[in-house]
């Protein structure tokens, strides 16, 4: 059976990355999550004291150490699923917290980010057999992807999946506070110069908003095998 590459681009806090994670392992594929690649930029700015009084990185000081930030991703032999490193170390719990989600985005919409990273995704899916996921990854990513969802649900829903996901790490999230980073996020990342958030012209449509995780996993698989079979 041919290897194909799939793309998985939509909304903050749809459950891209889940269902990306479930849908690889259930094919055999490779998985790339390419939100926790730029957060583990912005991580590398906050750590690094690159972030300025106003909340928003220093372009310049950024730009001149890109080249020191390598991302990769390994297997946890104790969850099955990959673990995000930097730079060598593992970050998997420290790109999750709340203080990078409400930096993420102003990050991620820097051109030269963004060009640095791309590289890096393609790199790694040059052979094809992968699964990623993100804002742009069937728009600019993999344009020719032979795979491409979309992924969206409401804001209340993806915010409250978001507040549970919080709080389960034992933090004491606001759910208004949730609900307007989300939404900022979503005007940021739809709204930048560069490969904005937007779905792709021949993207599958996935509105989760009342799905289960296993309807959800059992309609990707139905389109992977449709795909896969043509």
């Amino acid at each position: 059976m041919r290897k194909i590459t799939i793309a998985i681009d939509g909304h903050s806090s749809c459950g891209k990355s889940t269902m990306a994670k479930d849908l690889a392992r259930e094919i055999g594929y490779i998985y790339i999550d390419s939100g926790a690649m730029y957060r583990c930029c912005t991580l590398f700015c906050i750590e690094q004291g690159l972030i300025k009084a106003d909340g928003t990185p220093d372009a310049e000081a950024l730009e001149n150490r890109m080249q020191e930030i390598h991302v990769s991703f390994r297997l946890n032999p104790d969850t099955g699923r990959p673990d995000t490193y930097l730079n060598g170390e593992n970050v998997e719990t420290r790109i999750r917290t709340m203080e990078v989600s409400g930096l993420v985005s102003p990050v991620a919409a820097l051109p030269f980010v963004r060009a640095a990273m791309t590289a890096q995704q393609q790199a790694m899916g040059r052979e094809g057999g992968i699964v990623m996921d993100g804002r742009d990854i069937g728009t600019a990513v993999f344009p020719h992807a032979e795979m491409k969802v979309f992924v969206t649900a409401s804001d209340e829903i993806r915010a409250q999946r978001r507040y549970d996901e919080l709080v389960a790490k034992g933090e004491q999230p606001d759910f208004e506070a949730v609900l307007q980073n989300l939404r900022e996020r979503d005007h940021i990342d739809s709204t930048r110069a560069v490969a904005p958030l937007r779905q792709a012209d021949d993207a599958l449509v996935l509105d989760n908003s009342h799905m289960t995780i296993a309807e959800q996993k059992q309609w990707l698989l139905d389109r992977f095998k449709e795909r896969v079979e043509d």
